[in-house]
């Protein structure tokens, strides 16, 4: 029984990256000697074991053979004569493909450290084909290396574009493709995951609506990027809201209509396409800069209403916080208008609903009094010239 670490692990120690977690390949073992030596295997189908003490995953080196469609489709043979190299050949890049010994040498087989040195993602072999994921995966990596000089190979990127013109992407869950998204995403240029989706054709079946507002996506996703430190101080206390804030840059171009159609197709969470839909559905009011006071009143009780920023303040924050990148691609004048936006919702907060009961409204009547009121108080806080 031989022991590699394998992986992300070796390829991000070679670029001197920081190591999140470490995967081991088990070369000549069966399940039985790793129950023995006391892991837990996960599902009994699969030949992945957890190790008894630290929880890291050791798999049994294996090879796989494709048998259907989609990135489950696949028979797997993890017999303990399957070699190292078998077992590397199976993954989807060369700088993927590399192991490291227990004494610390690099088995190289696929030229991962020359890829590495030349800043190539290129895949190990044509079975890279077999699993559509891997068109999302590849994206992904580049969005995340883009910052060091990674391309993806030519010959690489001419296979993604088969694999989508396929078909083969339909088959794969709302929920893997969702995963690969949200981690693109979050990381250092999420626009480039998307850019490469465009050049390869994967947009259509997945992200068909970004296709006409693309260029405003990728914009916007820049300027996210960029002003991550206006907004960082509000995480600490808001973990989701980095993805909302990149989720919503994505989409906020679209009508609310086409998010909505994106997030059930991807099955976005609804903390999170709550807030993108809200964010494009009342982005002309956010922006908005209207010279006649009774309008733009009107307009941000709408906007009120309709984000029910009275019982749920804690998402009409996210809601600005998301919108911002966006807004600053669009005015000068965004900080500005945010706070005049918070300034009306505070004074119509400030209308009590029982001082109207106590006027004798009922019924019906109270919610049309008290709309009046909170119109009455909102025109007297705007700012009602107009700002460039």
């Amino acid at each position: 029984m031989q022991v590699y670490l394998v992986g992300g692990a070796v390829r991000d120690a070679l670029l001197d990256r920081h190591v999140t977690e470490r995967d081991y390949v088990v070369v000549g073992a069966t399940p039985k000697e790793m129950l023995q030596k006391g892991f837990t295997q996960v599902g009994k189908d699969f030949p992945v074991f957890l190790h008894p003490k630290t929880g890291e995953e050791y798999a049994l080196a294996r090879t796989e053979r494709k048998s259907g469609k989609g990135y489950t489709g696949f028979v797997c043979d993890a017999s303990s004569d399957v070699t190292l190299e078998e077992d590397l050949k199976r993954r989807d890049l060369t700088v993927n493909a590399m192991a490291q010994s227990a004494q610390g040498s690099i088995i190289d087989p696929y030229n991962g450290q020359r890829d590495l040195q030349n800043r190539i993602l290129r895949h190990v072999s044509e079975a890279f084909s077999e699993d559509p994921l891997r068109v999302f995966r590849i994206a992904r990596f580049a969005a995340r290396y883009t910052y060091l000089g990674f391309t993806i190979a030519a010959e690489t990127k001419a296979l993604m574009t088969e694999m989508a013109q396929s078909g083969e992407l339909q088959s794969l869950s709302a929920e893997r493709v969702w995963q690969e998204t949200k981690r693109s995403l979050l990381e250092g240029n999420p626009e480039v995951f998307f850019e490469i989706l465009a050049s390869v054709g994967a947009l259509q079946t997945w992200f068909v609506e970004l296709e006409s507002t693309l260029s405003v996506s990728i914009a916007t996703l820049k300027t996210s990027v960029q002003c991550q430190n206006i907004i960082a101080a509000e995480q600490s206390t808001d973990p989701l809201l980095p993805l909302l804030i990149r989720f919503t840059s994505l989409v906020v171009g679209l009508n609310d209509s086409d998010v909505e159609q994106l997030c059930n197709r991807l099955k976005v969470q609804n903390q999170v396409s709550e807030v993108a839909i809200l964010a494009s559905k009342f982005k002309a009011t956010l922006l908005q800069t209207s010279i006649e006071k009774d309008e733009e009143a009107s307009n941000l009780l709408s906007l009120f209403n309709g984000t029910d920023a009275w019982r749920r303040p804690e998402r009409f924050s996210q809601i600005l916080s998301a919108f911002t990148p966006y807004a600053l691609t669009q005015s000068n004048n965004w900080e500005y208008r945010k706070q005049e936006v918070i300034s009306a919702l505070n004074a119509a907060n400030s209308v009590n609903v029982q001082d109207i009961i106590a006027k004798g409204f009922k019924g019906p009547q109270i919610r049309e009094a008290l709309n009046t009121e909170k119109l009455a108080v909102i025109e007297g806080v705007i700012n009602v010239q107009p700002h460039e």
